[in-house]
């Protein structure tokens, strides 16, 4: 009998160590790179998470953790404590960089969000309600979600089913090798948990703000979003769908270019904007000042429009 009980205790290891190892494994690399940060905003006291980026003392979190404070307190996984100034933050991209004075730091291994597949197993590592080192698992529940965010959208945020809880913001989203995939930025709902992704476009992003303190953006003074055309339209446009404005900003560039609520944004300078995303990567840097030819499906008609973005005010 004996004999038995062990043989099922072995099995049900075996078991438990085909998931259990490979998220153990993570937490003993990541928890680490990950650090409390405390952020005094306004006087009241603030908690959330970052992660060790270079080993000479850049860090990387949510902008919306610092958002009203340009220093604060770093606390690492081995309870060194030491101050964190900011160097820059995005509030689109919802990311911030923050520098400590240190060298030698355990810097996260970096992965490629572009890579992820729905079901796939994510870790998610952080400081919660102020508990440091907090690791929790799940899996990517889907892709290309929307965050709104500073009066914008973040696009291709990831969904996960990974416990997230205040004070996670700013900290790590891995894959089962421990890379970095995500910055975990917002508690949607119970058990839907979101990260912007890490990958080239967001490392692009970070060296900016590292270089300039801020991303410049071009701005139109749009609201609106992905409209489907309907199929006969479709067809004779050769594009699925536009986007949909919904409001346009009183004296924006939109205004003055003619643009109203209810047309639909078909292309801009002749490439197809099927949905917001498309529309937002299009103001860049490069776009300010310059005159950019719209298409625009109102009503029943083809318009032809020309706008000039200004910069996008921080």
């Amino acid at each position: 009998m004996t004999e038995v009980i062990e043989a099922t205790r072995s099995m049900d290891a075996l078991a438990l160590d085909a998931y259990s190892a490979i998220v153990v494994g993570v937490a003993q690399r990541v928890v680490p790179s990950v650090v409390a940060l405390q952020v005094a905003a306004r006087g009241r006291p603030g908690a959330g998470s970052a992660i060790v980026l270079t080993s000479d003392g850049i860090l990387l979190t949510s902008s919306h953790v610092v958002a009203a404070a340009d220093e604060g307190s770093a606390i690492f996984a081995d309870g060194h404590e030491t101050k964190f100034t900011l160097i820059g933050r995005d509030p689109l991209s919802d990311l911030a960089v923050l520098r400590v004075g240190a060298s030698g730091l355990p810097q996260i291994e970096l992965g490629d969000a572009d890579s992820l597949q729905v079901g796939q197993l994510v870790v998610a590592v952080g400081n919660p309600n102020g508990f440091a080192g907090t690791v929790t698992a799940g899996v990517v529940s889907a892709l290309g979600r929307s965050l709104p965010s500073g009066g914008r959208l973040v696009e291709n945020v990831i969904q996960t089913d990974a416990a997230l809880n205040p004070g996670n913001s700013g900290g790590a989203l891995v894959d089962a090798r421990g890379a970095l995939v995500g910055v975990n930025t917002a508690l949607a709902g119970i058990g839907l948990g979101l990260a912007v992704p890490v990958n080239a476009t967001t490392l692009d992003l970070v060296a900016t703000l590292i270089r300039d303190g801020k991303v410049r953006r071009a701005y139109l003074g749009v609201i609106g979003g992905g409209r489907p055309l309907a199929p006969r339209r479709a067809t004779a446009l050769s594009q699925a769908g536009g986007v949909g404005v919904i409001e346009v900003a009183v004296g924006s560039p939109a205004e003055l270019a003619g643009l109203q609520p209810t047309d639909t944004i078909l292309s801009v300078d002749g490439s197809p904007t099927e949905d917001a995303g498309d529309l937002q990567r299009m103001m860049h840097l490069g776009a300010i000042g310059r005159a950019l030819h719209l298409r625009v499906l109102r009503g029943d008609d083809v318009v032809e429009l020309d706008v000039v973005p200004t910069e996008l005010p921080h």
